[in-house]
């Protein structure tokens, strides 16, 4: 029998996609880690960070996957989200041109993912809320009218991001659980749903989880 950080009953991979320089590693870092680097330099390759979470009763494993810097290249790939059943899509505030493009990365990440995928519109650094160029409201209606979830958040002083993690999984468990029981009342599953759950409901007992890196 494993440790407590071994079992798990649901592996969820969620990707981090946005503009350059919105804090999308110090989010990941933040809830993987509880850090904050205030010298990000942007990193070249891919990085995820694990953390295992509950969710109801069911042990999730959530598995963040970071851009690492392939943004600034227009290098990221369909095998980065690939398998990913979850998405945050993050803007900065106080930069008004990294929210103008979020629908641009709402069509890449559409174009390459599934369209079962959940999404979770991001405003980052309110902790510079002086400077901010993209009103909430403004943000909030956008999402609520594309079907998103939608949160502040700062990196550095940790407002919501627990929060905004939490959220996102918990809609991804209660979507899968959906799933289960469409797929049980029948013998014909969709191929949305059948990648959703394939992805999700990796469940190795007594296998250790990857190491965070």
């Amino acid at each position: 029998m494993g440790s407590a950080e071994e079992d798990y009953n649901f592996v969820f991979k969620v990707v981090l996609i946005g503009e350059s320089g919105v804090g999308k590693t110090n989010l990941l870092s933040r809830f993987t880690r509880n850090e904050f680097n205030h010298d990000s330099r942007t990193t070249i390759g891919v990085e995820f960070s694990t953390r295992t979470i509950l969710v109801g009763d069911a042990v999730v494993k959530a598995q963040i996957w970071d851009t690492a810097g392939l943004e600034r290249y227009r290098a990221i790939t369909s095998a980065y989200y690939r398998g990913a059943v979850g998405a945050l899509v993050v803007f900065d505030i106080t930069k008004h041109q990294t929210y103008d493009v979020v629908d641009r990365w709402l069509k890449e990440l559409y174009d390459h993912a599934e369209a079962s995928i959940v999404v979770m519109l991001v405003g980052n650094k309110t902790d510079l809320v002086q400077a901010r160029e993209v009103p909430m409201e403004e943000a909030k209606m956008f999402a609520d009218n594309n079907g998103l979830l939608f949160v502040e958040t700062s990196a550095l002083d940790s407002t919501n991001v627990e929060q905004a993690f939490e959220t996102i999984l918990k809609e991804i468990f209660h979507k899968v659980q959906k799933q289960k029981q469409r797929s049980s009342q029948s013998n014909t599953v969709s191929l949305a749903s059948e990648s959703l759950e394939s992805a999700a409901a990796a469940q190795p007992e007594k296998r250790p989880c990857c190491i965070a890196l």
